[in-house]
C-alpha cells in the first residue's frame, strides 16, 4: 500500500460511493441479510446504516488500512459492533461453515485473485447460507464493453486494482449452484462504471 492508496483513494471512494441512489441499492441488497455476517471489502463502512435492525454484530475484512480509518467514524456512531481484519478476501482465517450471510459491495472488481475470493466466500458460508452482492462490471452492450476493456488498465491504476470489465454474474455462477441476479445500469453512474449486478447466491446444503 502506497501513499495514494492509503491517504487519497479512501476519500475518493467514500465520496463517489456515497450517492443516495447507491444507498437505496444498498438497502435493497442487504434487506435479507441475517444471522452471523461477514462483509468482504468493508471499505469506509458505507453499508453499516443499511443493515437490517436485527444485525448487531458483523465480521469484516479489507486489506487497506486507510479506508478503515474513515470507517472507524461510522463504526463509533453506529449500533453494529464490527470485528475488523486488515486482510484480503482470497485467504480468510475463518473456519468452514462459519457464516449465515456474506456481503460484498463494490469489491469483486478489485480483488486480484477474484476466483479464489469467491471460493473462500463459499467455504466460510454455512450450508444454506447466502452471499449478498452488489458489484459493477461488464456491460452487455458491445460498444460499452469495448471502452470498458480499453480503459480498465487505466482504471486499475487510479482505482487500486479496480476492473471495469469483470463479468460478475459469470464469476459467481462458476462457484454457486443457485444465483438470483438483477443487472442493469445504475441511474447515478456513468455507463462505463455503472452496470450493476445485484443478487443473492446460495450455498446448497451438503449432500453428505
Amino acid at each position: 500500500m502506497g501513499f495514494y492508496s492509503e491517504r487519497i483513494l479512501p476519500y475518493l471512494l467514500d465520496f463517489s460511493l456515497s450517492d443516495p441512489t447507491l444507498g437505496e441499492y444498498r438497502r435493497q441488497t442487504l434487506a435479507q441479510v441475517s444471522g452471523q455476517v461477514l462483509e468482504i471489502g468493508f471499505g469506509t463502512g458505507l453499508n453499516l446504516s443499511y443493515y437490517p435492525d436485527a444485525i448487531r454484530q458483523i465480521v469484516t475484512v479489507d486489506p487497506n488500512p486507510g479506508v478503515h480509518r474513515l470507517a472507524e467514524k461510522r463504526i463509533a456512531q453506529g449500533a453494529i459492533a464490527v470485528d475488523h481484519h486488515i486482510l484480503g478476501g482470497e485467504t480468510l482465517p475463518m473456519d468452514n461453515h462459519t457464516f449465515d450471510s456474506v456481503v460484498s459491495t463494490f469489491t469483486l472488481c478489485s480483488i486480484p485473485r477474484v476466483d479464489q475470493a469467491i471460493r473462500e466466500i463459499y467455504r466460510v458460508l454455512k450450508p444454506g447460507g447466502q452471499f449478498f452482492f452488489m458489484e459493477h462490471g461488464l456491460s452487455p452492450e458491445p460498444g460499452v464493453q469495448a471502452w470498458q476493456r480499453r480503459l480498465t488498465p487505466l482504471q486499475k491504476r487510479i482505482g487500486d486494482g479496480c476492473h471495469l470489465d469483470r463479468n460478475i454474474q459469470q464469476l459467481v455462477e462458476q462457484q454457486f449452484e443457485t444465483v438470483t441476479i438483477t443487472a442493469d445500469y445504475a441511474k447515478s453512474l456513468p455507463r462505463l462504471a455503472g452496470y450493476l449486478y445485484r443478487g443473492i447466491a446460495t450455498r446448497e446444503p451438503d449432500k453428505y
